[in-house]
């Protein structure tokens, strides 16, 4: 494995998603869009099989979460009582000397925290929420907003839920979806972008089991991902101090990733309170309380909320997946994803692509196939050059059809991590491949 600390590594990863199709710069044959990127034919299935793994661990292998998708656009009151409207407008000005931007309200003593320089342009204000209207008349009636985080449609669908499915404390909702940032800062290819996707969960509990759940969905989210690959030693808890706590929150962990460019939030576990459903149950005027038909009492649930980016998963599921491994006087390079999140199951290649009988035979295995994995068929290159491809987007076998297997029926499966060569009977390749992945 690469040395997550050396930062060429980034740049490695970079280049390998262009060159292997799976993340491209957004607008690309215009110059480019700063901070936003495109998906390409593997980025998407890898960021696919991230939410498929997510979405099967939190709702379809339990019975207390339930799933929904709310609406990009939303009443603009609902950002008034989530208090994104007035905390999402800061008076920001930047530092003439070393060029960095800093709220206002964040300088000590007037003083740059990065160069210690003294001289700033004016503030200025800026909204980290993308406005746009509804409507062919712009006016302040119009005004909507993309929605920063995904949240708050969960939050003011919490009586909807409560009317339809009728679930008993504790319970949880799950959503995965696009929000919108006019970040300030950004870089560091896809973590840190403009528009991005988030897999959320809101869970409800009885004000005196928050602090049990909080502990309970820390260690829930660390373990999901060293399930899925990620190496312990890349992954670390860190606790937020009290002036670092959103408004709403009364705790906070963040589960960073040691980067290529130092360790960063991978997701974060929030204790939000009752806020969120206060808020809402006072702006809308609805009772948004939960009812204890037991004990006869009604009350603001808390609410524990585990946050994820999925573009940022990707990135540290890549990152800790790239290996360089030297073979003589050449070096593979092979992506190490787990089985669960290769974008590519199966690959199936001819040995010979001019003889048309293996060339035949190897297209309907890929095509049998195609049925029960994600599979492949390439014939664009020699041999050698088909696996290394393979290996750089992530695909676990590959399959060769020889002239041999004209014969006896057989096909050689090689796998990726350790290049071992088997023969299998072609009418059990099927159950091998079940059994392996």
């Amino acid at each position: 494995m690469i040395n997550n600390n050396d930062s060429n590594n980034l740049d490695k990863i970079v280049a390998l998603c262009k060159r292997r199709g799976f993340i491209f710069q957004s607008s690309e044959i215009y110059g480019g869009l700063a901070n936003t990127w495109d998906y390409g034919p593997y980025g998407i299935e890898l960021k696919n099989n991230i939410k498929r793994a997510w979405w099967k661990s939190v709702v379809y292998e339990r019975n207390d979460i339930y799933g929904m998708d709310a609406a990009i656009l939303m009443h603009p009151k609902v950002w008034e009582a989530s208090g994104h409207t007035a905390s999402f407008v800061d008076m920001l000005v930047d530092c003439k000397s070393c060029k960095k931007r800093f709220r206002l309200d964040k300088l000590e003593d007037n003083t740059c925290p990065e160069c210690k320089g003294k001289d700033f342009t004016e503030p200025r204000s800026f909204n980290l929420m993308f406005k746009t209207s509804i409507g062919p008349v712009e006016n302040t009636q119009s005004i909507v907003y993309l929605r920063p985080e995904t949240a708050q449609g969960m939050f003011v669908n919490f009586l909807n839920i409560l009317d339809t499915v009728h679930p008993r404390l504790p319970f949880g909702l799950a959503q995965i979806g696009k929000a919108f940032r006019n970040e300030v800062t950004t870089g560091n290819f896809i973590f840190r972008t403009l528009e991005f996707e988030q897999m959320e969960i809101e869970y409800f509990v009885r004000p005196q089991e928050a602090d049990k759940y909080y502990d309970y969905w820390v260690d829930q989210r660390f373990n999901w991902y060293i399930g899925l690959g990620i190496r312990k030693e890349n992954l670390r808890r860190r606790q937020h101090q009290l002036g670092e706590l959103a408004h709403y929150a009364r705790a906070c962990t963040d589960i960073e990733y040691n980067f290529p460019f130092g360790w960063s939030e991978l997701e974060g576990i929030a204790n939000r309170s009752d806020f969120d459903l206060r808020q809402h149950s006072q702006k809308s005027g609805k009772d948004l309380r939960y009812f204890d038909d037991i004990n006869k009492e009604r009350f603001f649930p808390y609410i524990i909320e585990p946050s994820g980016g999925i573009d940022r998963s990707a990135l540290a599921f890549l990152t800790d997946a790239y290996d360089e491994e030297r073979i003589k006087n050449d070096v593979r390079v092979v992506l190490r994803l787990h089985k669960d999140l290769a974008p590519i199951k199966v690959a199936v290649f001819p040995l010979l692509k001019n003889r048309s009988m293996l060339v035949e035979l190897a297209k309907k295995i890929a095509q049998d196939l195609k049925r029960y994995f994600v599979t492949i068929y390439d014939d664009t290159a020699a041999i050698g050059k088909l696996y290394r491809r393979q290996d750089e987007i992530g695909t676990p076998y590959c399959i060769t059809v020889d002239v041999q297997s004209l014969d006896d029926r057989k096909v050689t499966v090689r796998d990726r991590d350790t290049m071992r060569q088997e023969r299998i009977d072609i009418d059990n390749l099927k159950e091998y491949l079940t059994e392996k992945l």
